[in-house]
């Protein structure tokens, strides 16, 4: 059985190095991890149960110009969060901000978080691992809803380091 520790090891190992894919088996589970560029896919298989995480494909449409339209207007420029930490996800699973549907979340908007604050729950292969916020200060943002599926380090938290 693989351990979650484990498998973030082997991602940040292969995404280090030029390997494109790893496939392991171990005590009847096999892990697969592609590198992105190729198809991304992140395999687990035990006898009895199969999961494939595949990343959500998203394409853009662009409309045809038209001569006459004025040009849309200046948007304002986006807030500058080069000071704020990043909270990620690593692993792809779906996102909790709650222990159970029926209790209140772990952090809200305007929290104070210490480095072992747990801040979500993210639910992979039916494992429900808690995530640490692993810095000390206040959470700004929430970039995910609860029960988003979310991918290997996408953004979750900005968060105002004290």
């Amino acid at each position: 059985m693989f351990k979650l520790s484990e498998i973030k090891e082997l991602i940040k190992l292969v995404d280090q190095t030029t390997v494109h894919e790893l496939e392991i088996e171990n005590e009847g589970m096999r892990l697969s991890i592609r590198k992105p560029g190729r198809t991304e896919v992140v395999n687990v298989q035990t006898p009895q149960l199969s999961h494939t995480y595949l990343p959500t494909v998203q394409t853009a449409v662009q409309a045809p110009a038209v001569a006459a339209a004025p040009a849309p207007e200046a948007k304002a420029p986006a807030a500058d969060n080069s000071h704020l930490h990043r909270i990620v996800s690593p692993m792809v699973g779906t996102f909790y901000r709650s222990p159970s549907p029926d209790a209140s979340s772990f952090v809200n908007i305007g929290d104070k978080v210490s480095d072992k604050t747990v801040v979500c729950i993210l639910e992979a292969m039916k494992l429900m691992n808690p995530l640490e916020a692993e810095v000390k200060g206040e959470i700004v943002d929430i970039l995910v809803e609860n029960g988003q599926l979310v991918e290997f380090g996408q953004p979750l938290f900005l968060v105002k380091p004290e």
